[in-house]
């Protein structure tokens, strides 16, 4: 269902563009669950290890991907806002064209460069066989990865949010199946939603069809391509490079962290998701009222959505906190006291503390909206800068492992003050 964000209720409108926005990454999270609780329970703690790495590996690399389509998304939704078709269907040529060539470079690197990562990772040798045989297979999903994510952003921009989750959900439970079934070896989901996506987009949205007209250079269109894409995916790219570097920290720590991390961030990925994908339909309300000069709904947008957003964390991190050691044996036997243990105080830190990236997510959405992403940039260079250089400096110290887990909500905290500030000082 195609739906404008410049008319309507305004709590509303976001929740309901919203709730199959979360319902969907939730589902896409299942295919990494799965692994996860298919390794944990039955390959040991030393094959948890090694795909805990992998995802983080993986995150890092889709980001790259998926900051570009978001940042497309966003000039197409601002576009689609203003009414400007033609311009809108030549975006969808240009920024196609861009991210499908970076898509295949990007896959060839990955392939020439494994062992190289790996070795920076600092993974144990025992460790790398495994982790390498599994990336060789996952990588081969980059290209999938980016079809999906491209149309799916592509339908949010015009405000529909609803069949990429139908898509979505049927190749989840195909991925769960497979996992269950061949342990790892398969993992086609997301090849399957990338399909019915890209099929459905074409056929069902015309408009979005670049004309052979519309199939041409324009420098003005796509340097606002560029600004927003490029920007926004140096911004998810350098988050989850921070990520990645704290992943190697946490690898000389041993199995046992290493277990008890990879099985605590699915948690942790799973339980804030919602609020990262409520920031994203944020994203959308407001660059389709920015690019309809609705000001004053995308002011009212702002304290509704920041509302509706502390309200879910503050409830996720007492659910969090409160079952920490159940979720954590999801993944991990009963038996294996010390790696249960350790997840359950990365659990406990991190999830006293959402509200703090739930307010960085709406600021992220905000910025990219307002065709502002480099300020989305130095939030994140802020949140993950702090994050790494205390998880280095505080795990020296007695603290150890501690220091690691407590530099996460410091770096989100501090972003959230710089955007803030800077927000109201533009205000003023």
């Amino acid at each position: 269902m195609q739906r404008s964000l410049t008319k309507g209720p305004i709590t509303g409108s976001i929740l309901l563009f919203a709730l199959p926005l979360m319902l969907g990454n939730l589902l896409q999270q299942m295919y990494n669950i799965a692994d996860t609780w298919v390794v944990g329970r039955f390959l040991g703690a030393d094959a948890l290890a090694a795909v805990g790495s992998s995802y983080t590996l993986m995150t890092f690399l889709t980001s790259i991907l998926l900051g570009l389509c978001m940042g497309s998304g966003a000039a197409i939704s601002m576009q689609y806002g203003s009414g400007e078709q033609d311009r809108m269907r030549q975006s969808v040529f240009l920024s196609f064209g861009l991210i499908a060539g970076i898509s295949l470079v990007l896959n060839v690197l990955v392939y020439l460069g494994l062992d190289g990562i790996l070795w920076v990772l600092r993974v144990p040798e025992e460790l790398r066989p495994l982790m390498k045989e599994y990336l060789l297979i996952i990588f081969l999903g980059i290209t999938a990865t980016f079809l999906y994510n491209y149309f799916a952003n592509l339908l949010r921009a015009i405000g529909n949010s609803v069949v990429p989750l139908l898509f979505l959900a049927v190749s989840a439970v195909l991925n769960v199946i497979l996992d269950l079934v061949c342990v790892l070896v398969l993992n086609w989901g997301v090849k399957g939603a990338a399909g019915a996506t890209v099929f459905y987009t074409l056929k069902k949205f015309p408009q979005l069809c670049p004309k052979k007209a519309d199939c041409r250079w324009d420098k003005k269109n796509l340097d606002i391509i560029l600004n927003l894409s490029v920007m926004t995916s140096v911004q998810q790219s350098i988050m989850n490079f921070g990520i990645l570097m704290v992943q190697g920290l946490v690898n000389s720590f041993g199995t046992v962290i290493m277990a008890a991390f990879a099985a605590a961030v699915k948690i942790d990925s799973f339980a804030y998701m919602p609020v990262q994908d409520f920031g994203n339909a944020f994203s959308t309300y407001v660059a389709q009222n920015y690019g309809a000069g609705q000001t004053d709904r995308i002011k009212k947008g702002i304290r509704s959505a920041g509302l509706c957003s502390a309200v879910f964390c503050v409830c996720i991190s007492v659910l969090v906190c409160a079952f920490a050691s159940p979720l954590m044996s999801i993944f991990i036997d009963p038996g294996e006291g010390a790696i249960i243990a350790a997840g359950v105080h990365y659990l406990r830190i991190e999830g006293a503390c959402y509200i703090g990236i739930g307010i960085l997510f709406l600021l992220y959405g905000y910025y990219r909206a307002v065709n502002q992403p480099q300020m989305s940039v130095v939030l994140t260079i802020a949140s993950l800068g702090t994050r790494v250089a205390l998880a280095y400096l505080l795990s020296a110290t007695p603290l150890g492992v501690t220091g690691i887990w407590l530099s996460v909500p410091i770096g989100w905290a501090l972003a959230d003050a710089i955007g803030i500030g800077y927000y109201l000082k533009k205000k003023r």
